[in-house]
């Protein structure tokens, strides 16, 4: 990290972390007689007009100081905020973080008072057999939330702060209330988005989306072509329907993402897929890590550390100013290796990527919101109302049928420790990128929240220890032998 980042790291937490500031935070968000203080604060920033009373009007004062003085340290104009704060997820996120600071502070990663994302794990049901699959869905869960139910779970997210609502699964086209509960999501003011495998969007059901209100759809392509595709999907003519279904998506001006989970089945057709999203017509590719969440019997399909370094720097590569597809992966390395290349380019954290706009602050901002988010920036709901850090960490740390969600998501001992980066093992401990990066807490190899990333190159000694069973590995079973080792051109093309 460069002097003059570490120095702004230091004027940020010492602004905004005082105890005055955080008197001024907590005093903004707080709800009384008025209703939502932050919320009427942010309208009185914005010039509205409506009578509010005195102590609204003082948060709105502190607001203004508070977005002005916070866009001059990370370099971003005071109007693109007002814009900003006229988009309803915009504002939702930013009344989050400041919800977040004045409960916990200044943290690094920063927590926030809710999570931004939640994935939700709609229904067990699905109509394909992927090999992959981290659930092995196929039938639905006896016990999964009823319409009443999930309509609760959504007014329970919205009030707390939640952004943006993934409706995942299974398949959640499957569940007949999908349109009725996304509709209800789109009402509450939260982004809605859906994970799909594609094969069941029509042209109809591409158009119904639309009118819905879902904003996001990602699509899974596992595969260069049908052959490839189909056999990771587990039934012939899956290929043809996903790639209809992103074509309807594309058509219907849907934000469509197309998503690949990388194994070693797979990893030498990502050029190709790429060419083949970039045909589609798709505005995102997303590149997922391999989770061995069924088992660390399924390890031998995972990448190797190298093959994941080769494959950040080919979807880096990828990326270029003014072009699509953005190219996007969950490997929370992805971060590293971009600084590592270019640190003016901008920096991809997870879903979304730091622009070069903000010239040397990329790295400042990343070290808050950076690296894995699980259990700090969202969480996985199943489907029977079970609240998990992530789809690839089965830990349950509550349910809704049982506890407040908010109740869950500040006293989970589990979730406490996935944002506290200090508890990390390995080079992850002492790693430089520990808070852009953190490494993937997914403890399917090792059972273990603070333990080392085996997938990063930092940590080649506890791939080795899997690859190889070495006295102390806590796997169940060791994996067959990893075959494809080449790698791939890293120059876009």
């Amino acid at each position: 990290m460069t002097e003059d980042v570490s120095t702004a790291m230091a004027a940020v937490e010492r602004w905004i972390g005082n105890p005055v500031s955080r008197a001024c935070l907590r005093f903004v968000t707080t709800h009384d007689e008025c209703g939502d203080r932050l919320s009427n604060g942010i309208e009185y920033y914005l010039g509205s007009t409506k009578p509010l009373c005195w102590k609204c009007r003082l948060a709105g004062k502190i607001v203004g100081y508070t977005l002005q003085k916070g866009s001059s340290l990370f370099g971003v104009s005071s109007d693109d905020i007002k814009r900003g704060l006229a988009e309803p997820v915009f504002r939702r996120g930013l009344m989050n973080v400041l919800n977040g600071i004045a409960r916990y502070g200044v943290t690094r990663p920063q927590i926030v008072n809710a999570p931004f994302l939640v994935i939700w794990d709609f229904t067990h049901m699905c109509n394909l057999q992927c090999k992959h699959c981290y659930q092995d869905a196929q039938r639905a869960l006896p016990d999964e939330l009823d319409t009443h139910e999930a309509k609760q779970l959504i007014c329970d997210l919205a009030d707390a702060g939640v952004v943006v609502i993934a409706f995942s699964g299974g398949e959640p086209l499957m569940r007949k209330d999908f349109f009725e509960i996304a509709a209800c999501a789109r009402d509450r003011g939260m982004y809605v988005a859906l994970a799909s495998n594609g094969t069941m969007i029509t042209p109809e059901v591409a158009g119904r989306l639309k009118e819905t209100g879902v904003a996001y759809v990602e699509i899974s392509l596992d595969g260069k072509d049908a052959a490839h595709h189909d056999a990771m999907r587990g039934i012939d003519g899956a290929f043809e329907r996903s790639v209809a279904g992103i074509k309807n998506c594309v058509r219907e001006d849907l934000y469509t993402c197309s998503a690949t989970t990388v194994t070693q089945d797979n990893y030498d057709q990502i050029p190709e897929i790429h060419r083949l999203a970039q045909d589609l017509g798709v505005p995102r590719v997303i590149c997922f890590n391999f989770i061995p969440t069924g088992g660390v019997e399924m390890a031998d399909k995972d990448i190797t550390p190298c093959q994941r370094e080769d494959l950040l720097k080919f979807l880096l590569a990828k990326n270029v100013p003014g072009q699509t597809p953005e190219v996007l992966s969950t490997a929370p390395q992805f971060a590293r290796v971009a600084l590592q290349i270019d640190e003016d380019s901008g920096v991809p954290v997870r879903h979304f990527h730091l622009g070069a706009k903000l010239k040397g602050r990329t790295r400042m901002l990343a070290d808050f919101i950076g690296g894995c988010g699980a259990g700090r920036l969202y969480c996985c709901i199943e489907p029977q109302g079970d609240v998990q850090p992530c789809v690839f960490m089965p830990i349950k740390v509550g349910n809704i049928r049982e506890q407040p969600f908010l109740d869950i998501w500040h006293t989970a001992p589990a979730l406490k420790k996935l944002r506290d980066r200090d508890c990390l093992t390995g080079a992850c401990h002492s790693c430089e990128n520990k808070y852009i990066c953190g490494g993937c807490r997914a403890w399917a190899y090792f059972h273990d929240l603070a333990a080392p990333d085996p997938g990063c190159v930092n940590n080649q000694n506890a791939w080795d220890t899997l690859r190889h069973g070495a006295s102390g590995s806590k796997r169940s079973s060791q994996p067959k032998p990893l075959g494809n080792e080449r790698s791939f051109p890293v120059k876009a093309t």
